[in-house]
């Protein structure tokens, strides 16, 4: 390493008491989606503290923030995400709770320790990821449109890198029938539950009809209430996955006719509405290369080259405006599924804490390198132009 990069990685380590202290802080005070007003204030005080101007609320959502920090004028700006909502009735199992702390250090070393080149760096406080929702309030809010590059993290059981992830969109159906005595008078009635057992018929049916990366999946929230009237009301969730956000959206245009088609066999009306959705990530390479280089370099455990199978962020809706990059590190063993108790386990152990200082070494490097080097600026923007224009002619085929 060069000697900048020995001064950036010791002032974090320098830190590395107070980012496990807030990752500590934050994960005994688990707060779901836009109620994260414990984890909001911390970090913002945190920033404060350090010398950050802090905006709160900002994109439409309480909880959220936003910090820059400016040297100079004209220079790249670097965006620096964090989220820190926790899972319904499930605490941090999913181990947000370890992204601000990590990010707040990397924006603090960098801020500290820039020269006098031109660089923005802008922090995003984004809650609310787990429904799929709050990036996606915060860019229809005009978030997000003042940084050229965006950078996230998350704890994992393998350090490494996402060169894809699931679009999805997430439905809510509710039939509307006619209630009626099921016994003396059945036939004055029109079942909103028929019509809904004719939906998952037909959502189970299209299955074979999908490209193999399709994931479809469904909850039923309400389907009557006694068996002796005919149910006039019938509510349900449904949820469209792939790998293309444009695929996405032409399987749900299909879903959204099995959804009137269960309604016009039954005499009932559907009203179909989409709550939220998520685009799949539009991966850059040498933004990946540069961040697992540093993973490398500073020893990350269980390194493997990217994620073969993923979920859904609403940071792929961030990845399809600007290019960007999110660095994963191991804090618990292979084959570990998150949003399970292993998690919660390793929540507020030496692990989790060497993960978040590691992450916060390997982005406040990443962000160096995006300030003061032109080319690798100027080929990352060129791979996010050149995928995304691939991501989108591969939907259309």
């Amino acid at each position: 390493m060069t000697q900048t990069q020995e001064k950036l990685t010791s002032r974090i380590d320098g830190m590395r008491e107070e980012i496990s202290r807030m990752c500590d802080e934050i994960f005994t005070h688990p707060e779901i989606g836009r109620q994260e007003f414990f984890a909001q204030k911390l970090l913002c005080d945190f920033l404060i503290s350090h010398g950050f101007a802090v905006e709160q609320g900002v994109g439409g959502i309480p909880t959220s923030f936003r910090t820059v920090w400016e040297q100079g004028s004209g220079g790249p700006s670097v965006g620096l995400l964090c989220e820190y909502d926790a899972l319904k009735g499930f605490g941090h199992g999913c181990g947000h709770h370890m992204q601000g702390p990590a990010i707040l250090a990397a924006a603090v070393a960098v801020k500290e320790l820039w020269g006098d080149a031109p660089l923005k760096l802008v922090v995003y406080g984004t809650p609310d990821e787990e429904l799929g929702e709050g990036k996606v309030t915060m860019i229809q809010n005009g978030c997000f449109e003042d940084i050229d590059f965006a950078l996230m993290t998350h704890v994992a059981p393998d350090t490494t890198v996402d060169i894809k992830s699931l679009a999805m969109n997430t439905t809510r159906v509710r039939f509307h029938g006619k209630a009626a005595h099921a016994a003396i008078k059945p036939e004055d009635g029109r079942s909103a539950v028929d019509a809904l057992m004719l939906a998952i018929h037909g959502f189970e049916l299209l299955r074979e009809h999908v490209r193999s990366d399709v994931r479809l999946h469904y909850v039923i929230d309400k389907a009557g209430e006694t068996a002796n009237v005919v149910p006039d009301f019938a509510e349900a969730r449904f949820v469209v996955r792939s790998y293309s956000g444009e695929y996405v959206d032409r399987v749900w245009k299909r879903m959204e006719k099995i959804m009137q088609g269960a309604a016009l066999m039954t005499e009932t009306t559907a009203e179909v509405e989409i709550l939220s959705g998520c685009q799949d990530k539009i991966p850059v390479m040498c933004l990946n290369e540069t961040m697992m280089g540093y993973a490398k370099e500073l020893n990350a455990p269980q390194i493997i080259p990217y994620r073969e199978q993923t979920g859904s962020t609403d940071f792929g809706n961030v990845l399809h405006r600007i290019p960007g990059a999110q660095i994963r590190v191991a804090f618990v063993p292979r084959g570990t599924s998150s949003h399970s108790q292993a998690y919660l386990d390793a929540g507020m152990s030496q692990a989790l804490y060497d993960a978040a200082v590691l992450a916060a070494k390997i982005l406040a490097l990443t962000t160096w390198d995006l300030g003061a080097d032109a080319a690798l600026r100027e080929n990352i923007q060129r791979q996010f132009t050149e995928n995304l224009a691939k991501a989108r002619q591969e939907a259309a085929l």
